[in-house]
């Protein structure tokens, strides 16, 4: 009887999605062509509706099989799934606090090095945790870049450098084997923000394989999404259990929810000043945190997952088509590049409008707007201009000239896999319309 009703329920949500949840027709100059944006189809609504049917719904068995797939697909030993992308940035630094590390710790009034051309909840931990975020210039913009300009970290490091944490910019690899080697001589943790760059590779090897963390984002807006969610991954053991420690309330046991006395000896704990035998579930070593993800957005992020190969492909059909029809433009505005290493898994396509170009970036972006074809800045620009840090202490190592050009002249579109052939062609049209208006 049960299998039955299940039966009955998914085939309904088969329909349901057939008659109103499929992609609806393309109509050039009204249809919005949206800088980001998920691609699903039935199986994450079935996914998703099966995890409800469990009754569980907190961590479970579709977390266990999402958290053992991602790691199997980057090559990793341990995924810890989270709430999001900015909780699992939250966690990976706080990992990094925790007294087990030793002299290693990162602890209040330590520096951390990052770029300012930021999305902020790179930087936010380092402030939230009474540490010196420690800002360097990203490369020339007429590099096509945008990631920290490496030339600069050898100067930027003190007796207080603890540990280096950056984003791939925009899905483009930084220079990661320069950055690993200043790691390893300086005895710095290094921190990968993956969440615009999941697939994305340097030297074969998939980023997020490279730092002691990395961290990614399943918002709707990245490579696959869980409607909120994201991942923390590492090779390390201790990180593992530290970074599941903070998730869950800063709680010492490392039990899967709905387990018991997984180390055997649960009432044999001797911690801190508790008398021994104190319950393990209740022993916490850190101060933590409830960042924990549920099961349905697990659910729906097994059906992303097996579709991830498909979505990098469409991400890079469409940006080589852009790279390729824009080139004639390139007099006017600067093209993405990558390095010579570096295979990206591109979440948009950046364009900075030159200085001599004869017109503005707001002028070209109002056009694109007018036709829907829609657009975004390059996440906060120079974060040390937000509102938000008018009172945070930082410091700079020489100039954020490249930073502030950014503010100025830069912004991207979408690559995401729901950008047809059909819609691709109509931006390329949008933007020769804008180029011939100038002639």
């Amino acid at each position: 009887m049960k299998d039955e009703i299940i039966k009955k329920i998914i085939e309904l949500v088969s329909e349901y999605y057939k008659a109103y949840l499929a992609e609806s027709k393309f109509i050039a100059g009204e249809s919005r062509i949206d800088p980001s944006g998920k691609m699903f189809d039935e199986e994450e609504l079935k996914n998703g509706v099966m995890a409800v049917l469990d009754g569980w719904w907190t961590e479970g068995r579709f977390s266990a099989e999402f958290q053992a797939e991602f790691s199997k697909y980057l090559g990793v030993k341990h995924t810890i799934l989270t709430n999001s992308g900015s909780s699992a940035n939250l966690l990976a630094f706080h990992a990094l606090t925790s007294k087990q590390l030793g002299e290693r710790r990162i602890v209040p009034g330590d520096e951390v090095i990052a770029v300012a051309s930021c999305f902020p909840t790179t930087v936010n931990p380092i402030v939230q945790y009474g540490c010196m975020p420690v800002f360097l210039d990203i490369m020339d913009i007429n590099s096509g870049q945008y990631n920290i300009d490496c030339t600069l970290l050898e100067n930027a490091i003190t007796k207080k450098t603890k540990a280096i944490f950056l984003a791939h910019t925009l899905g483009n690899p930084f220079d990661i084997g320069k950055i690993t080697e200043i790691c390893r001589k300086n005895k710095l943790w290094l921190i990968e923000d993956c969440c615009d760059s999941l697939g994305s590779t340097y030297n074969g090897k998939k980023v997020g394989t490279f730092g002691d963390l990395a961290t990614f984002s399943f918002y709707p807006a990245h490579h696959i999404t869980m409607g909120e969610g994201g991942a923390i991954v590492t090779n390390s053991h201790l990180l593992k259990k530290l970074v599941t420690s903070f998730r869950n309330w800063g709680r010492d046991c490392w039990c899967d929810p709905g387990k018991d006395n997984t180390c055997g000896m649960r009432f044999g704990w001797e911690l801190g000043k508790l008398p021994k035998g104190y319950d393990h579930k209740n022993i916490y070593s850190h101060m933590g945190f409830n960042l924990k993800p549920t099961d349905m957005q697990a659910a729906i992020g097994i059906a992303q997952l097996k579709k991830i190969d498909y979505f990098i492909s469409k991400r890079k059909e469409n940006f080589d088509f852009l790279s390729m029809h824009l080139k004639k433009y390139e007099d006017k505005i600067i093209m993405p590049k990558s390095l010579d290493e570096s295979d990206p898994s591109w979440f948009g396509f950046i364009i900075s409008v030159k200085e001599d170009a004869g017109f503005t970036r707001e002028q070209l972006i109002s056009h694109l707007t007018k036709h829907k074809v829609m657009t975004r800045s390059l996440f906060a620009g120079n974060i040390t201009k937000q509102p938000s840090f008018s009172d945070v202490k930082y410091k700079t190592v020489g100039s954020l000239e490249n930073t502030d050009k950014t503010m100025f002249s830069t912004f991207w579109i979408g690559v995401q896999p729901n950008i047809t052939e059909e819609k691709r062609k109509y931006v390329a049209d949008v933007f020769d319309s804008f180029f011939k208006e100038l002639i």
